[in-house]
């Protein structure tokens, strides 16, 4: 985070997080309601609540991470669009209560040993299905050159069904975002352009990249961009 540019999205995969952007109708961003699973230093939270100023529930387990955000990374206090939840990531999407309550899903739930994403079944994606509404995006965080990958990509793919599953090819760092999304299919490439054009222009975000980035999932597209 840039003391002077609190909002700003500075990491290239945190940047790619938002690439479900390209994926939602222009006409309905305004109205997009954002979730995201677990909080980190609170970079999407703070970016869909302050910049795209959209009603914004972010689910964090550890009350320490909270209190980091709210005292070192800028993190306001929950207002009428903000809410932060102290709690459990798993047993929020699975409550019947909050079926159909989000329009965009972040997900990056990796504990301090980063090996592999803490909740990852084919259960906890389904219950992400359920969270998004008719139009909704997930995009989730994962490491492309890990065994795993594939596994967890693969788990996403039976959740939300076959052709509503794309990925960005991986950061240096090797993290790769893997998309899914309901009720819709993708975009032609085409309108993915003219999209990113207006975002690049709109927010300063690399969306032009993201589409040349952005491919159904393959298991063997791992080379790093």
């Amino acid at each position: 985070m840039r003391i002077r540019q609190p909002h700003k999205l500075e990491l290239d995969y945190i940047q790619r997080m938002m690439a479900w952007m390209l994926l939602r109708d222009p006409a309905e961003l305004a109205n997009t309601r954002c979730l995201q699973l677990g909080l980190g230093a609170a970079a999407i939270t703070k970016y869909c609540h302050s910049v795209l100023r959209l009603p914004t529930t972010a689910v964090e387990i550890n009350p320490q991470v909270i209190a980091a955000c709210r005292n070192w990374f800028h993190l306001p206090q929950d207002d009428e669009r903000l809410h932060v939840v102290l709690g459990d990531a798993a047993k929020y999407v699975a409550a019947d209560a909050h079926v159909a309550s989000a329009d965009a899903l972040c997900v990056d739930l990796y504990d301090h040993d980063a090996a592999s994403p803490v909740l990852d079944d084919e259960a906890f994606y389904r219950a992400c299905w359920r969270v998004l509404d008719d139009g909704g995006i997930m995009s989730v965080n994962l490491f492309g050159r890990d065994a795993s990958f594939e596994r967890s990509a693969s788990r996403i793919g039976a959740a939300f069904g076959e052709g509503r599953v794309a990925m960005l090819k991986p950061t240096t760092e090797g993290n790769t975002i893997v998309l899914a999304w309901k009720g819709f299919d993708m975009p032609e490439r085409e309108v993915l352009a003219q999209r990113a054009e207006t975002l690049q222009t709109r927010f300063s975000l690399p969306a032009r990249k993201w589409v040349k980035l952005l491919s159904t999932f393959t298991p063997s597209a791992f080379s790093p961009t």
